[in-house]
């Protein structure tokens, strides 16, 4: 967690039975408009990864994007978006995963990485890991090495961070929330 973490995590709101009964659903809204909060959490990310040689931040569509750029730029490496399918333009390879009501699908230009690149795998939030394991998948198939994984949020009670570590990736979360939080 970062030194920002409890601070973050109170900028979060939380939305009771949304989007069905029963779910808290965890809005960052809340943390992107507040200017002073938004800072916090990019200099949450920038310092823990401004000394590890990054070549490339990989971002999950969308929010994943929110939190990539920034770093991306502050860390002075380039940004690679990890899209739903059907979104990128060019040459693509693609990793399907399992959602709880059926399957998806995301995607990487063929030619994102060069062989060893350094990659940080960024999304907003870690749930079932589903998308994360499949766009880490896809960096190790274009060449990267995905350095780590990282989110602002964790739910560890659903047990998404536990099978990224259990698939041999490192998980970073600026903050968690139970479920009855």
């Amino acid at each position: 967690m970062s030194i920002y973490g409890d601070y973050i995590k109170s900028v979060i709101r939380t939305v009771p039975d949304w989007p069905e009964q029963g779910v808290n659903f965890r809005d960052i809204t809340p943390l992107l408009q507040n200017s002073a909060a938004f800072r916090k959490l990019i200099d949450s990310f920038v310092h823990r990864y401004q000394e590890m040689n990054l070549d490339a931040i990989a971002a999950i569509d969308a929010r994943g994007f929110i939190i990539g750029a920034p770093l991306a730029y502050e860390l002075g490496c380039s940004f690679v978006p990890v899209r739903k399918k059907g979104k990128l333009p060019f040459k693509t390879v693609s990793e399907t995963y399992t959602l709880e009501y059926g399957h998806s699908e995301v995607e990487l230009h063929a030619d994102a990485f060069q062989k060893d690149d350094r990659i940080l795998l960024m999304d907003d939030l870690i749930a079932t890991g589903g998308t994360m394991l499949a766009a880490a998948n896809l960096i190790q198939r274009c060449g990267g090495q995905v350095v780590e994984t990282a989110t602002i949020i964790d739910l560890p009670e659903l047990g998404g961070s536990q099978k990224i570590r259990d698939a041999g990736f490192s998980v970073f979360a600026v903050c968690s929330f139970n479920e009855d939080e």
